[in-house]
């Protein structure tokens, strides 16, 4: 059964297509540039938050969010087993440890085991909000507060869904995004964001 049919897709959409591409062509200027800066501007604007920036993939996003708050060797950083290989790859590639907390029968990382995972080489709370369906983030959020902890969303899977009428991404320090071509909101190609409240 084909889940995903970048054809019809392609064929629905094709004139804003060949404009965007036009435009950025016509630009001389093919990265970053100003296409990237409206889609930040708008996408920052939809979640409601301050700042957005493009990277590369929803990998890079967290692996930057991780650099941009000092954690690395020797530091752990609980998450989830139940993810795409990006979560606990980017935690890996800056020399951190995932710690592994089970996940609930809907998938979420289970809220309730986090507390007996952390140890004094806990850094941040690395929570994933699957298949759009936003994790206990109030309790995470509490537990990183209570326990001076970051709080890093990974929402590669959760654009556009909210908790409690705020839009996922934006209750940590970093939220994350993926706009690999099969997510929700997916490129022609790869894509990611970087969502931050921090004006640091």
């Amino acid at each position: 059964m084909d889940f995903v049919d970048f054809k019809a897709e392609a064929k629905e959409f094709n004139q804003a297509y060949h404009d965007a591409f036009t435009r950025t062509l016509d630009s001389g200027w093919y990265i970053l540039g100003r296409e990237v800066e409206q889609f930040e501007q708008e996408f920052a604007s939809y979640l409601n938050t301050p700042h957005v920036i493009g990277v590369a993939n929803g990998l890079e996003a967290i692996q930057i969010s991780l650099m941009a708050l000092g954690i690395g060797k020797g530091d752990e950083v609980i998450t989830t087993p139940l993810s795409a290989i990006a979560t606990t790859l980017a935690i890996l590639a800056v020399g951190a440890k995932p710690v592994f907390v089970d996940v609930k029968p809907d998938g979420q990382i289970d809220e309730t085991l986090i507390g007996s995972a952390l140890t004094e080489r806990s850094k941040a709370i690395l929570p994933v909000h699957l298949y759009g369906n936003a994790c206990q983030i109030d309790v995470i959020q509490e537990l990183c507060t209570k326990h001076n902890l970051a709080l890093i969303e990974d929402a590669c899977q959760a654009h556009g869904s909210s908790f409690a009428g705020r839009q996922l991404g934006t209750f940590g320090t970093f939220g994350n995004f993926s706009f690999y071509l099969t997510k929700n909101l997916g490129a022609i190609g790869d894509g990611g964001a970087i969502v931050t409240g921090s004006n640091d």
